[in-house]
Protein backbone atom coordinates (compact mmCIF):
# COMPACT_ATOMS: atom_id res chain seq x y z
CA UNK A 1 0.00 0.00 0.00
CA UNK A 2 1.28 3.39 -1.04
CA UNK A 3 1.90 5.85 2.16
CA UNK A 4 0.19 9.12 2.42
CA UNK A 5 2.19 12.18 1.45
CA UNK A 6 2.39 14.28 4.56
CA UNK A 7 3.42 17.23 3.05
CA UNK A 8 2.05 19.74 -0.32
CA UNK A 9 4.17 19.41 -3.28
CA UNK A 10 3.85 23.24 -4.49
CA UNK A 11 4.80 24.42 -0.39
CA UNK A 12 7.90 21.98 -0.77
CA UNK A 13 8.87 23.22 -4.24
CA UNK A 14 8.70 27.03 -3.34
CA UNK A 15 11.06 26.54 -1.05
CA UNK A 16 13.52 24.81 -2.75
CA UNK A 17 13.01 26.95 -5.54
CA UNK A 18 13.94 29.73 -3.63
CA UNK A 19 17.04 27.83 -1.96
CA UNK A 20 17.99 27.71 -5.79
CA UNK A 21 17.32 30.95 -6.21
CA UNK A 22 19.63 31.96 -3.30
CA UNK A 23 22.44 29.92 -3.34
CA UNK A 24 22.50 28.25 -7.33
CA UNK A 25 22.12 24.64 -8.91
CA UNK A 26 25.32 23.63 -7.96
CA UNK A 27 25.91 24.80 -4.67
CA UNK A 28 22.97 23.26 -3.23
CA UNK A 29 22.92 19.71 -2.09
CA UNK A 30 20.46 16.98 -1.22
CA UNK A 31 21.10 17.93 2.62
CA UNK A 32 20.42 21.52 2.17
CA UNK A 33 17.08 20.86 -0.11
CA UNK A 34 15.64 17.79 2.83
CA UNK A 35 16.38 20.98 5.37
CA UNK A 36 14.91 23.41 3.18
CA UNK A 37 12.04 21.61 1.87
CA UNK A 38 11.68 19.76 5.43
CA UNK A 39 11.32 15.92 4.09
CA UNK A 40 13.74 13.49 3.60
CA UNK A 41 15.41 12.36 0.87
CA UNK A 42 13.27 8.95 0.26
CA UNK A 43 10.62 11.55 0.11
CA UNK A 44 12.36 14.07 -2.36
CA UNK A 45 13.07 11.16 -4.84
CA UNK A 46 9.51 9.57 -4.56
CA UNK A 47 7.95 12.62 -5.63
CA UNK A 48 10.21 14.41 -7.82
CA UNK A 49 12.72 11.51 -9.15
CA UNK A 50 16.56 13.39 -8.33
CA UNK A 51 18.04 16.71 -7.30
CA UNK A 52 17.71 17.30 -11.40
CA UNK A 53 13.68 16.98 -10.93
CA UNK A 54 13.41 19.30 -8.04
CA UNK A 55 15.44 21.84 -9.80
CA UNK A 56 13.05 21.59 -13.04
CA UNK A 57 9.86 21.71 -10.86
CA UNK A 58 11.60 25.00 -9.20
CA UNK A 59 11.89 26.48 -12.35
CA UNK A 60 8.55 25.90 -13.30
CA UNK A 61 7.63 27.10 -9.81
CA UNK A 62 10.13 30.35 -10.56
CA UNK A 63 8.05 30.83 -14.36
CA UNK A 64 4.64 31.15 -13.01
CA UNK A 65 5.62 33.79 -10.47
CA UNK A 66 7.37 35.80 -12.47
CA UNK A 67 4.43 35.30 -15.44
CA UNK A 68 2.32 37.63 -13.09
CA UNK A 69 4.66 40.74 -14.65
CA UNK A 70 4.98 39.20 -17.99
CA UNK A 71 1.25 38.82 -18.53
CA UNK A 72 0.76 42.57 -16.81
CA UNK A 73 3.50 43.55 -20.11
CA UNK A 74 1.64 41.29 -22.13
CA UNK A 75 -1.64 43.34 -21.83
CA UNK A 76 -0.27 46.56 -21.16
CA UNK A 77 -0.43 48.96 -24.10
CA UNK A 78 2.07 51.35 -22.62
CA UNK A 79 4.75 50.33 -25.48
CA UNK A 80 8.43 51.01 -24.53
CA UNK A 81 7.14 52.40 -21.28
CA UNK A 82 5.25 49.48 -20.66
CA UNK A 83 8.99 47.56 -20.78
CA UNK A 84 10.59 49.74 -18.88
CA UNK A 85 7.53 49.42 -16.15
CA UNK A 86 8.41 45.37 -16.59
CA UNK A 87 12.36 46.44 -15.27
CA UNK A 88 11.48 48.43 -12.19
CA UNK A 89 9.06 45.46 -11.37
CA UNK A 90 11.30 42.91 -11.69
CA UNK A 91 13.88 44.79 -9.06
CA UNK A 92 10.82 44.59 -6.81
CA UNK A 93 10.12 40.95 -7.88
CA UNK A 94 13.78 40.04 -7.39
CA UNK A 95 14.17 41.50 -3.73
CA UNK A 96 14.58 39.26 -0.41
CA UNK A 97 15.90 41.60 2.54
CA UNK A 98 17.97 44.92 1.20
CA UNK A 99 19.28 42.80 -1.86
CA UNK A 100 18.26 41.05 -4.54
CA UNK A 101 18.45 37.77 -6.17
CA UNK A 102 18.57 38.42 -9.47
CA UNK A 103 16.82 35.68 -11.89
CA UNK A 104 16.76 32.08 -11.02
CA UNK A 105 16.70 31.61 -14.89
CA UNK A 106 19.91 34.00 -15.29
CA UNK A 107 21.89 32.79 -12.28
CA UNK A 108 20.94 29.38 -13.55
CA UNK A 109 22.47 30.32 -16.89
CA UNK A 110 25.61 32.00 -15.53
CA UNK A 111 26.15 28.76 -13.68
CA UNK A 112 26.10 25.80 -16.17
CA UNK A 113 28.39 24.63 -17.81
CA UNK A 114 28.23 22.91 -21.58
CA UNK A 115 27.56 19.34 -19.98
CA UNK A 116 24.46 20.80 -18.23
CA UNK A 117 21.37 18.72 -18.22
CA UNK A 118 19.36 19.00 -21.42
CA UNK A 119 16.06 19.23 -19.93
CA UNK A 120 17.59 22.64 -17.44
CA UNK A 121 19.59 23.70 -20.63
CA UNK A 122 16.08 23.69 -22.62
CA UNK A 123 14.08 24.59 -20.02
CA UNK A 124 16.15 28.11 -19.91
CA UNK A 125 16.27 28.50 -23.63
CA UNK A 126 12.22 28.05 -24.01
CA UNK A 127 11.80 30.61 -20.94
CA UNK A 128 13.97 33.15 -22.72
CA UNK A 129 13.20 32.72 -25.86
CA UNK A 130 9.27 33.37 -24.56
CA UNK A 131 10.23 36.93 -22.81
CA UNK A 132 12.22 37.89 -26.24
CA UNK A 133 9.03 37.29 -28.16
CA UNK A 134 6.95 39.19 -25.45
CA UNK A 135 9.35 42.23 -25.53
CA UNK A 136 9.07 41.70 -29.49
CA UNK A 137 5.18 41.83 -29.61
CA UNK A 138 5.39 45.16 -27.18
CA UNK A 139 8.18 46.85 -29.14
CA UNK A 140 5.50 46.24 -32.44
CA UNK A 141 2.87 48.75 -30.57
CA UNK A 142 5.46 51.07 -32.16
CA UNK A 143 4.28 51.35 -35.69
CA UNK A 144 7.51 53.49 -37.11
CA UNK A 145 9.85 50.63 -35.42
CA UNK A 146 10.53 48.11 -38.40
CA UNK A 147 10.89 44.27 -38.16
CA UNK A 148 14.49 44.46 -38.08
CA UNK A 149 14.93 47.22 -35.31
CA UNK A 150 12.22 45.35 -33.51
CA UNK A 151 14.10 42.32 -33.50
CA UNK A 152 17.50 43.82 -32.71
CA UNK A 153 15.55 45.95 -30.02
CA UNK A 154 14.20 42.90 -28.37
CA UNK A 155 17.90 41.19 -28.46
CA UNK A 156 19.28 43.93 -26.57
CA UNK A 157 16.61 44.52 -24.12
CA UNK A 158 16.42 40.63 -22.97
CA UNK A 159 20.40 40.54 -22.98
CA UNK A 160 19.82 44.11 -20.29
CA UNK A 161 17.24 42.11 -18.26
CA UNK A 162 20.08 39.74 -17.92
CA UNK A 163 22.50 42.41 -16.98
CA UNK A 164 19.82 44.07 -14.66
CA UNK A 165 19.43 40.61 -13.17
CA UNK A 166 22.61 39.97 -11.87
CA UNK A 167 23.03 43.58 -10.65
CA UNK A 168 20.11 43.50 -8.46
CA UNK A 169 22.70 40.97 -6.36
CA UNK A 170 24.90 43.74 -5.96
CA UNK A 171 24.09 47.63 -7.12
CA UNK A 172 21.90 50.18 -4.81
CA UNK A 173 18.61 51.10 -6.10
CA UNK A 174 20.12 54.17 -7.70
CA UNK A 175 22.27 52.59 -9.43
CA UNK A 176 19.73 50.20 -10.91
CA UNK A 177 17.47 53.16 -11.68
CA UNK A 178 20.34 54.80 -13.91
CA UNK A 179 21.01 51.52 -15.19
CA UNK A 180 17.32 51.34 -16.23
CA UNK A 181 16.84 54.75 -17.40
CA UNK A 182 19.99 54.57 -19.59
CA UNK A 183 18.52 51.42 -21.00
CA UNK A 184 15.66 52.45 -22.55
CA UNK A 185 17.97 55.94 -23.78
CA UNK A 186 18.34 53.46 -26.95
CA UNK A 187 15.05 51.96 -27.52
Amino acid sequence: MARTKKYNEQEVIEKAMNLFWRNGYETTSMQMLEKEMGINKFSIYSSFGSKNGVFLESIKCYKEKLNELINKLKTSNKGTNGLKEYFYDFIAFSKENECGKGCLITNTANEIGQDADEQIKTSLFSFTEHVRTVFAEVLKQDKTKDNNTIEQQADYLLISMFGLSSATRVFNELQLKNYIENIFKNV
